[in-house]
């Protein structure tokens, strides 16, 4: 036989043997360790590298290199494309027998010399995380690449959390998920994969939390114990494995490092954070029209309303029906006039149309993606045959965020919202594996680019919106995303259902996402498909009222589904809670600074009120909002209220002041005007005046609710007038209420930073949980001031006081 055949068939058949197996590190024969930049390599005899990066003392990076080439250095989770690193406050390095040891201020790491082993501890010698198998890895025949795995023990008593919209139990322990961005209309409970790909997951044992951030966009996928009760294990088709281990101790922490890590958005209009009402479709004009009419007419408060797919021509973004919305500039003035802002739809296909400016310009540019081969890709959507933008590529997006001109700019359209954008394709699912993308310089397939194909076009979108909004701020809304995506966008939670099931799942949803770094976020109030009857969507409203995105959306094939639609009653319940929600609107708007200054999840589940509290661990229903409020909504039909778990510490029933202490069950009477809602005692709960829009009035007056404690407690109050960006330039004010309680007085102190002014120059002061039947005395700064009671509500009176907005000092006292 010719030699260079007999080679041949050796590669070809090496192929297949590599094709077939696992294949590991073995024993480390160098290190090369840069003390000062904080990286280390360690390079194994068979070839593999592992490069360990400090990103601070709680975050440390680990790559693998299975020929010990590592890959250029990127990735779109990242503001930068590459991770901030900060300066450890200790880094200690050595070289043991057998192993090698890496101390920062927070964490011990080790790297075993025989097969790169890791074990990593906090610095009280406990153990967070241990490999399995560790790192292995197979050559995939079909693709060319290497699936990439992890392995790692799974510690006594461990539970799951994160993963993004994973429509399952909060724990994820013994599930297994893909992270393979899919249109997945009307999914069910256990549906998996959806539309959202965040490969970030948290640990939480011995009372100590950790995360993983598996950055591969590849597709995933993650294996919680379900395969193998002592593992957990995690592995991609493509790409390297490579992950940042995030050290808490506490689950916030953890979420906050990662949401820090991968960027966290601007602060949105307040505007958006009201009640939004959408439908698939509101045609024409005057239907439109007459829905925000009917808002107005009925007195409930709504700011933003929106076209879905029909206001196009043809289906052809940036185009409008010349039948149906003849004069678009007009139509959004006039809603603008009275409150409303305009949100449309724009969707990533390009109708296939040489008359269509749109299509002309993607084509005469090179801007639309290709097969491997060179033509472009074809794919059926809503306007039938398109092309689809390469968002991946830094001109694309630059080309996309321009055409926004004739959206914002000239008609006055206020929020985009970009949907089949995971990409989807009719009948075919999505893009074939072969098309191709630019990757930001670090060409790519389908295969590495699908899982932040929705991400990017958000961020193009986002880009256009501000750029033609400014000096408003912008507001856009996406299916789809990656990590860091939520740095671009607000998501909702897809094609849902109106049942009583997709209500508790989109509880879970929530609050799941929002640890994973993305807690801008809601779901179509009263389901997508199929019509609700008035209670489930009574009950939808009240739920939504506590999520940070806001919106009723359907398909209008299903039937009506605006507040009014199930009646006077559920009309009414409808308004009960929209006002609720306008009422929280400084609240919740303090919670989201918090989140972009801090990081801090705006949901938080229940085990990160108290993950020392094992009881915390497996419940679901229960989240916080912010600080000092806790939501556990009604998810049956039928009922008058629920049993929930309190934590610990003292509660006050928000409706009717009743005082429970926690770390123990409790019954939340709740008819159909009440969701269960209790308010850490100690806090200072901000209300504004009920508003049909945000800034139809300037508020003359703030209504401060203080609950009494005995003991001390901080609140956050943060406002900048909620539009433009002057808090960029110190026009902002953060406002820290300090309550410290006794059994016969109360104080509250407040100590204010920066200089924004609000319209408000009093404050209205509501104490709740002092004696009923007593007299009181206050100050103000040294100065006495009248107490007297007053109605809240239909059926109670609290003792209020009128107090300048600058106040310092409020001293009350009772029983004397």
């Amino acid at each position: 036989m010719d030699e260079s055949i007999q080679e041949l068939n050796y590669m070809i058949n090496d192929l297949a043997e590599k094709a077939k197996h696992e294949f590991f590190p073995d024993r480390v024969v160098r290190c090369d360790a840069n003390e000062a930049a904080a990286d280390f390599t360690f390079t194994c005899q068979n070839g593999v590298a592992l490069r360990v990066q400090v990103v601070n003392d709680k975050v440390l990076r680990f790559r693998y290199a299975t020929d010990g080439q590592f890959a250029p250095d990127f990735s779109y989770a990242f503001p930068e494309g590459v991770p901030a690193r900060r300066q450890p406050s200790l880094l200690e390095f050595v070289e043991k027998a057998d192993h090698y040891r890496l101390t920062t201020g927070r964490l011990i790491c080790t790297i075993g010399k025989d097969n790169l082993h890791v074990r990593l501890l906090n610095r009280s010698g406990a153990v967070l995380c241990e490999y399995e198998k560790g790192f292995h890895w197979e050559y995939d025949w079909d693709s060319g690449n290497d699936i990439v795995k992890m392995s790692q023990q799974v510690q006594p008593g461990v539970h799951y959390f994160g993963l993004g919209d994973k429509p399952a139990n909060m724990n994820l322990r013994g599930q297994r998920f893909c992270n393979w961005g899919s249109d997945t209309y009307g999914y069910v409970k256990g549906s998996d994969p959806l539309y959202k790909n965040i490969p970030f997951f948290l640990a939480l044992h011995q009372k100590l939390a950790y995360g993983i951030f598996f950055d591969n966009s590849f597709k995933s996928y993650f294996d919680f114990a379900a395969e193998r009760a002592d593992v957990t294990s995690f592995w991609s088709h493509g790409g390297e494995m490579n992950f940042y281990f995030i050290y808490g101790p506490s689950l916030t922490e953890v979420s906050q490092e990662y949401t820090l890590l991968t960027g966290t958005p601007e602060l949105p209009p307040l505007w958006a954070l009201g009640y939004h009402q959408c439908k698939w479709s509101y045609y024409p004009d005057s239907l439109f029209k007459g829905i925000g009419a009917e808002f107005r007419k009925r007195r409930i408060p709504c700011d933003a309303l929106y076209l879905d797919i029909d206001y196009m021509d043809g289906y052809r973004c940036f185009t409008w029906s010349p039948e149906h919305f003849p004069e678009p500039q007009k139509m959004v003035r006039e809603l603008a006039d009275d409150g409303f802002k305009t949100v449309v739809i724009i969707d990533p296909g390009i109708k296939i149309d040489s008359q269509y400016d749109v299509y002309q310009q993607g084509l005469a540019n090179d801007y639309f993606c290709r097969r491997a081969d060179g033509p472009l890709m074809k794919g059926s959507v809503w306007p039938g045959l398109c092309n689809f933008p390469d968002y991946t590529r830094p001109a694309v997006r630059e080309w996309w965020a321009g055409l926004f001109k004739g959206l914002i700019e000239d008609v006055g359209v206020r929020g985009v919202w970009n949907d089949m954008n995971e990409p989807a394709v009719f009948e075919k699912g999505t893009f074939p594996d072969d098309v191709r993308f630019d990757y930001d310089g670090n060409s790519a397939s389908h295969k590495k680019a699908h899982n932040v194909y929705g991400m990017q076009m958000a961020r193009a979108t986002n880009e256009g919106v501000k750029r033609f909004a400014y000096p408003n701020r912008p507001f856009t809304i996406t299916r789809s995303t990656y990590a860091g995506g939520q740095r671009y966008s607000s998501g909702w939670t897809g094609d849902n259902v109106a049942s009583w099931e997709h209500l508790w799942l989109a509880n879970i949803q929530c609050q799941r996402l929002s640890i994973s770094g993305f807690s801008f976020v809601g779901s179509d109030i009263g389901g997508f498909i199929n019509t609700p009857d008035g209670e489930l969507y009574a009950r939808w409203v009240a739920l939504g009222a506590f999520h940070p995105f806001f919106r009723t959306h359907s398909s209008g094939d299903h039937g009506d589904q605006e507040p009014w639609s199930f009646g006077e009653e559920y009309a009414d319940l409808a308004r009960h809670f929209i006002e609720l929600r306008y009422k929280l609107l400084p609240y919740i708007y303090t919670a989201f600074w918090q989140y972009v200054r801090q990081g801090t999840p705006m949901l938080r589940p229940l085990a990160y009120l108290d993950q020392n509290d094992p009881e915390t661990y497996q419940r679901m229903a229960e989240f916080g909002v912010g600080d000092h409020l806790l939501v556990c909504p009604i998810t049956q039909a039928g009922v008058d209220g629920r049993w929930l778990y309190l934590p610990r510490g003292e509660w006050y029933y928000y409706w009717t002041d009743e005082l429970r202490e926690g770390g123990a069950e409790v019954w939340a009477a709740a008819p159909l005007n009440r969701i269960p809602l209790y308010v850490k005692a100690g806090a200072v709960l901000p209300h504004y005046p009920v508003m049909q829009y945000v800034g139809e009035q300037q508020v003359q007056e703030l209504m401060l609710h203080v609950y009494h404690k005995e003991g001390r407690e901080t609140s956050t109050l943060y406002d900048d007038g909620g539009e433009g960006y002057g808090y960029e330039n110190g026009q902002a004010t953060v406002r820290h209420f300090t309550v410290q309680g006794g059994v016969s007085g109360l104080h509250l102190i407040q100590k204010t930073e920066g200089d924004f002014q609000p319209s408000w120059t009093t404050c209205r002061v509501i104490l709740h949980g002092l004696p009923a039947d007593s007299s009181f005395t206050a100050t103000v700064d040294g100065a006495a001031v009248e107490v007297k009671p007053q109605a809240v509500g239909k059926s109670r009176e609290l003792p209020q006081l009128v107090v300048p907005a600058g106040f310092q000092e409020l001293a009350v006292s009772w029983g004397q």
